[in-house]
């Protein structure tokens, strides 16, 4: 409040012209909230501009390539030159490349990690100091039941969530004594854009289906994901929601699950062994030692 009269609080965030980050960015802008929705695509942020403009929502796209410095630094730039400051970061921008550990290229191995983790790191970096300045803000990391557990196939997409986590929970002890909440949102599966990038990136390891050590374990892996695809009831929506709930919270979990699996996911790994979660997912896979 200024004068009796309340601001309205700017959000930045990340990977927002698709999928959770677009359903955020719409959600919040309809409760009032100046929203910079940030996105590598031309097409979709057009896109979500018109759709913005069409609606008279608070709402404008920004060009954002979270693996690149200048690209993080204009786009924070031009949020503050508009907004003053940012309120809420909400570092939604990720990438999945589906391969078994031996497979996945060490190159694919970096790009997971460079849009995943140090693109997040990346813009973090660029917010925090003028949060910590103000002696208030929240920052709102998109993670994954993934942060938790880890699917076979799943190693290079886990790591980089498994690594968020940690680093999420360094920086909100860091910067707990400047009044500045991180705040984790766990999803399970949600039919999104990603699912269909995954697929395009991966597709250099598609011939493994039928070739190679692994090719059984790569077919149930695909029935796997068909079979969630069909079973999902969980909408993009319904995380946007929670992620409200983080951010108008008085006082935040530190993580918030989305989805029933992520729930279920979290209490297997709190009451079974390591050896009882890895044989879940052994029934789940088919896979048993070769006699």
């Amino acid at each position: 409040m200024t004068n009796g009269v309340a601001v309205q609080k700017s959000v930045l965030i990340t990977g927002a012209t698709d999928g959770l980050g677009r359903a955020t960015a719409l959600l919040l802008a309809q409760l009032g909230y100046r929203i910079f929705a940030a996105g590598r695509s031309p097409e979709k942020r057009a896109q979500l501009e018109a759709l913005a403009q069409e609606k008279k929502l608070p709402l404008e796209t920004l060009e954002l390539d979270v693996c690149d410095d200048a690209s993080v630094q204009r786009a924070v730039a031009a949020v503050l030159r508009k907004a003053g400051a940012i309120d809420i970061l909400v570092n939604n921008a990720g990438v999945n490349f589906s391969a078994t550990v031996e497979d996945l290229r060490m190159e694919d191995w970096r790009r997971q990690f460079e849009t995943n983790f140090f693109g997040v790191l990346r813009v973090t970096q660029a917010v925090v100091p003028l949060m910590r300045e103000r002696k208030r803000g929240r920052i709102v990391m998109m993670s994954s039941v993934s942060g938790f557990v880890t699917a076979p196939t799943q190693g290079a997409y886990s790591s980089s969530k498994f690594a968020l986590e940690a680093m999420s929970n360094a920086l909100r002890l860091e910067l707990y004594p400047f009044g500045v909440q991180v705040i984790l949102i766990e999803p399970g599966y949600i039919v999104t854009g990603i699912q269909q990038a995954a697929l395009e990136l991966s597709r250099p390891y598609l011939d493994k289906v039928t070739n190679g050590p692994y090719a059984p374990l790569y077919v149930r892996f695909f029935q796997s994901v068909t079979g969630a695809r069909a079973k999902s009831k969980t909408t993009p929506e319904d995380c946007a929601r929670v992620v409200l709930q983080a951010i108008e919270a008085p006082n935040p979990k530190i993580r918030y699950l989305v989805t029933g699996l992520a729930v279920v996911a979290k209490w297997c790994k709190r009451l079974l062994s390591d050896r009882g979660v890895d044989a879940i997912f052994r029934r789940r896979f088919g896979i048993a030692r070769e006699t």
